[in-house]
């Protein structure tokens, strides 16, 4: 069975695995790039990044069109006749797709330049080794469970007051009792003590009574 080729594949380039796959692949990259990358021999030695600077490349051309295309009209208004205007935004449109096509196939040759294989029906990769992004490191669940016990924490020391002012309560309401009780038995004695001084008063009657006896 012989190696699965996504869509977009680049002519030209031998599929991934086979033997002239990376030479192939570093001779189409530099036609990718500016002409002056060539007189970097580390970029033939190391194609993976030959392929990273590929990528930046071909999506600042994309944009770069993009942009262009957004903005011909208002910039070329008053200087180009408007059937050429229009010409223009062809050659935008033609050369966005052929650029768009370019970066595409240049991102699946840096991934089947780091390991990656291919599935069929798919335009996705299966990584020839799990990488760190699998799964999450430690300090990334460390992380989580600190901002969880800090959530815990938090909620704790909100709960705090209302807990307790729930305990005083009680304590409140019987000093509260307390005292009104207290007040009572003071007005009780108040009212006593100024009867005796009233001769209308049942206790002014028995002091008058008291001092007739002894005369």
């Amino acid at each position: 069975m012989g190696t699965y080729i996504p869509p977009g594949w680049p002519a030209g380039v031998h599929p991934p695995g086979s033997e002239d796959f990376e030479s192939t692949a570093v001779g189409w990259l530099l036609d990718v790039v500016p002409p002056d990358y060539r007189l970097h021999g580390v970029l033939r030695r190391y194609p993976v990044a030959l392929a990273t600077m590929a990528r930046y490349h071909s999506k600042a051309c994309v944009e770069g069109a993009r942009q262009g295309y957004r903005t011909a009209r208002t910039e070329l208004a008053g200087t180009l006749p408007p059937h050429a205007i229009d010409t223009v935004l062809a050659a935008y449109r033609k050369e966005g797709a052929r650029l768009a096509a370019t970066a595409r196939a240049v991102g699946l040759v840096e991934r089947a330049l780091r390991g990656e294989v291919f599935t069929p029906g798919t335009d996705s990769a299966v990584p020839a080794q799990p990488t760190m992004v699998d799964q999450p490191n430690a300090a990334e669940v460390a992380g989580v469970a600190g901002v969880a016990g800090a959530k815990e924490e938090e909620a704790e020391k909100k709960a705090a007051p209302a807990d307790a002012a729930r305990d005083k309560v009680p304590a409140g309401a019987e000093a509260v009792r307390d005292e009104a009780r207290g007040n009572a038995a003071r007005a009780t004695r108040a009212g006593e003590a100024r009867g005796e001084g009233d001769e209308g008063s049942p206790g002014g009657r028995r002091r008058a009574v008291r001092q007739h006896k002894g005369s």
